[in-house]
């Protein structure tokens, strides 16, 4: 807060969040830095533009006073968003006993006789804040952060760097575990495989004895039999 003789003002810059077709406000606060009353007036080098409530009154003693100025919705935005309006904050000590209805707009001139403080203020548009986003936002390099990396490897990321971890030693260990488990299931389904052709013939021959040639029956069966013995092999 930066304060005249009389008052303390802050801020000593109005900012506005400038948006089209909108009224927007801000506020000022004046602190009576005396141990008297301080009369005070706002004014403004743009009366239509803005409106400021209250425009003027009375500050008692060590006490403060919010005044809200607000600017009306504007139809064009300022090039560069630059603004030249200005304000004004007038203000003169006056007597315990005044009331508002005592106080007149000429008494803040220089022909009033009275000490009139004056402190000038600037107004200044600002961007509107921005909704927040529901994207993740990426890191200044483009990249997703490294903990999302480590979240969306897959599998087979994980086993290739994991195996490429492993001493040679290791590795070659590894790969005889795993020639000997493949032998163990191939040998299993050979096995498998010389099982069901057994049966198929034990079948063909009961199926040849008790009608003399083949039936629909001993057909379907042979049919079965074929695609089981077909998917053990494939697998």
């Amino acid at each position: 807060m930066i304060a005249g003789e009389l008052l303390g003002i802050d801020p000593l810059e109005l900012k506005f969040p400038f948006e089209l077709d909108k009224q927007i406000s801000c506020f000022l606060q004046l602190s009576n830095r005396t141990e008297d009353c301080v009369a005070f007036k706002v004014k403004t080098t743009s009366p239509k533009k803005y409106t400021v409530r209250p425009n003027m009154g009375i500050v008692l003693p060590r006490s403060t006073c919010d005044v809200i100025v607000t600017m009306q919705a504007q139809r064009e935005a300022p090039r560069d968003m630059k603004c030249e309006d200005k304000f004004l904050v007038q203000g003169f000590l006056t007597s315990a006993s005044a009331n508002l209805k005592d106080i007149a707009p000429e008494m803040f001139t220089k022909e009033s006789g009275k000490k009139v403080d004056e402190v000038k203020l600037r107004v200044v548009y600002v961007a509107p804040p921005r909704p927040p986003s529901l994207v993740p936002k990426e890191s200044e390099e483009g990249l997703l952060p490294k903990a999302s990396k480590s979240e969306n490897r897959n599998l087979t990321t994980i086993l290739s760097e994991s195996t490429e971890n492993l001493k040679p030693q290791e590795r070659s260990e590894e790969a005889t575990v795993l020639i000997s488990k493949l032998r163990e299931e191939k040998n299993f389904a050979i096995q498998q495989n010389n099982k069901i052709r057994q049966e198929l013939e034990l079948v063909r021959r009961e199926v040849s004895k008790q009608h003399g040639g083949f039936s629909l029956m001993f057909v379907i069966v042979v049919v079965l039999l074929g695609i089981l013995l077909g998917y053990l092999v494939k697998a």
